[in-house]
């Protein structure tokens, strides 16, 4: 999996909600056992199909000791079966049960000795290596004899790499608080293909490479969050936001919780969400359905149905009194107004949405106050984020010239203001409106995009909502966003977060400060990663996939994306002049 390439798929992901000024003529087709298929037949783009299939299951439905689980899912299931990701099955099996056993005896150790060891302060770390007994030293060393001796039998990315023989590309996957998605291009014909591959790894998924794979999500831990200037700020304000609710933890997990949860763990989680009966499968292409169904049919009746998976029950307290964070880094200036607002599918949605739209955009209320006119933003940026269970509207600023983090504060407050006391009129109304159709229409060219929002609508509620938010939009009301500015965004509902720069930060990069603070974040991510990246074929392919996708990406996402190819040529002429 290469991650950087996913920011292109996580900014559609998060724009999703954003309804279409078109129909899309969907074929809902279910079979017995539960697992049901979105079908769009589209022949614009000859001999190409775009499928995948995703979990209803994300960072919300895990608890405390396992938190992350659900992208670490996302890791494991492109290790192969017991035919694909090995030359000797029953030895594969063997190391396997052995690792686990292994394992296991490791874990007792640390949670009967070393946590209490930790507790009474004779280490700093009970999971540093360094701080092992003999006996668990020993215990470590077995495991990575038992790993070694299984990379003696793993054919490494062979999942990867028979959809790459027969044609396909841009296999990946995401995982968010509320899904877990898989997808890949195929040609029209290797369908049948890409059916025995996806219902094999759901029926006969073995999960290898399982402990040194955390090393992995450990590292991209550490690349995502821990190593960017304000990804461990911006973990600990969502953690102080979200008081009950369980979007207080982030998708990638707690440390401590990637170190301790166990195969068994894995395996009953597996069970419980990995059932047909709990994912949904999209196919958009060039197909005919009375082909494809009957392929479907054969390859996915075989998995069975499982028991309903467990509710989330546990909602979010009303906020009581205003909560503050303040954070230095070396980073622009700017801060973080968020309310609780509306989970997905909620009436007052439809109004924030429209809200957010006035506020954004080079036209938009934020950029001629706070950019343009008062000259102290270098951008800004509203929107409400609608998750499965909650949601949250947030406003995000960078400073400009000698402006402070709360000049911007204090600046959006003025502009909410006015949206409290007065009417947007008609004009700008209408003109917001028809931008957000005009957009909309773009996402849904390509069938990459169009999948992607069809399986994210469906996770978090329905896909129909792609076909029936546009009447709801074209029917807001001014009065509608003033009520709504009025109902959410008072002071005991807000958190706020100011990050000041410290004093031996590094320079700013200009093209990176010109972005909203959410774009920084992921483009600061997918750079990252790139700079750590050593195989120059797989930048290659990954930046060709992006760019041939880039005139199909709504204009606000262009820079971003711009950003990103840029620092992937530049990373892959410094290879390529490494090996001269």
């Amino acid at each position: 999996m290469n991650r950087w390439t996913m920011t292109a798929c996580a900014l559609v992901a998060a724009c999703a909600p954003m309804a279409s000024a078109q129909q899309v003529e969907v074929e809902e087709f279910t079979l017995d056992n539960g697992m049901k298929f979105l079908l769009v037949p589209r022949h614009d783009a000859p001999n190409s199909i775009a499928a995948g299939w995703l979990a209803k299951v994300g960072s919300v439905n895990e608890r405390p000791g396992i938190t992350g689980i659900s992208h670490f899912f996302e890791h494991m299931m492109f290790k192969g079966t017991t035919t694909i990701g090995t030359d000797n099955a029953n030895a594969d099996r063997r190391i396997i049960d052995n690792l686990a056993a292994t394992r296991d005896d490791l874990l007792d150790l640390q949670m009967t000795v070393q946590y209490p060891r930790w507790k009474a302060g004779e280490i700093d770390d009970p999971w540093d290596a360094a701080n092992d007994t003999p006996k668990m030293a020993e215990l470590r060393q077995r495991m990575r004899d038992l790993q070694e001796e299984q990379r003696k039998h793993t054919v490494k990315d062979e999942f990867d790499q028979v959809y790459t023989s027969m044609g396909g590309s841009s296999m990946n996957a995401f995982t968010s608080e509320d899904v877990t998605f898989y997808f890949i291009t195929v040609p029209s014909n290797k369908f049948e293909l890409w059916a025995w591959m996806e219902s094999d790894r759901l029926t006969d998924s073995v999960f290898r490479e399982f402990y040194s794979e955390r090393d992995v999500v450990h590292e991209e831990r550490r690349l995502r969050t821990e190593s960017t200037p304000t990804g461990k700020y911006q973990e600990q304000f969502e953690s102080m936001f979200w008081m009950s609710s369980p979007y207080n933890w982030p998708v990638i997990g707690w440390t401590s919780d990637l170190n301790s949860y166990t195969r068994a763990d894995a395996e009953a989680y597996y069970d419980t969400y990995y059932r047909p009966n709990n994912l949904v499968g999209v196919i958009v292409g060039d197909f005919d359905p009375a082909y494809i169904k009957p392929v479907i049919n054969r390859y996915f009746s075989r998995l069975e149905a499982g028991p309903t998976p467990p509710p989330v029950v546990t909602l979010e307290m009303k906020q009581q009194a205003e909560m503050r964070m303040f954070a230095e880094g070396d980073l622009q200036p700017q801060v973080e107004v968020r309310y609780h607002a509306v989970p997905f599918g909620h009436k007052d949605g439809y109004a924030l949405e429209m809200m957010g739209e006035i506020l954004n955009g080079r036209t938009g209320r934020l950029y001629k106050n706070l950019v343009e006119g008062k000259e102290i933003a270098s951008n800004a940026f509203a929107g409400q984020d609608q998750r499965k269970y909650a949601g949250a509207f947030s406003f995000s600023a960078q400073t400009k010239g000698d402006a402070t983090p709360e000049d911007l504060e204090q600046g959006w407050y003025e502009v909410l203001a006015d949206l409290q006391e007065n009417l947007v009129s008609e004009r700008e109304l209408q003109k917001v409106k028809n931008g957000v159709a005009a957009d909309s229409f773009r996402r849904l060219q390509n069938n990459f995009f169009l999948l992607v929002q069809l399986g994210y609508l469906e996770a978090l509620g329905d896909w129909k909502e792609l076909n029936e938010g546009p009447k709801i939009l074209e029917a807001i009301t001014a009065e509608d966003i003033r009520d709504v500015a009025n109902k959410y965004f008072d002071k005991t509902n807000r958190s706020v977060a100011i990050y000041t720069r410290s004093e031996d930060a590094a320079p700013i990069d200009p093209e990176l400060a010109a972005l909203d603070p959410q774009m920084q974040g992921m483009v600061k991510q997918a750079t990252a990663q790139i700079a750590a990246a050593t195989d120059v074929g797989e930048l290659a392919a990954n930046l060709a996939q992006m760019e041939s996708q880039m005139d199909q990406m709504p204009p606000e996402f262009k820079p971003a994306m711009k950003i990103i190819a840029d620092k992937a040529r530049e990373r892959i002429a410094e290879l390529e002049a490494a090996q001269d």
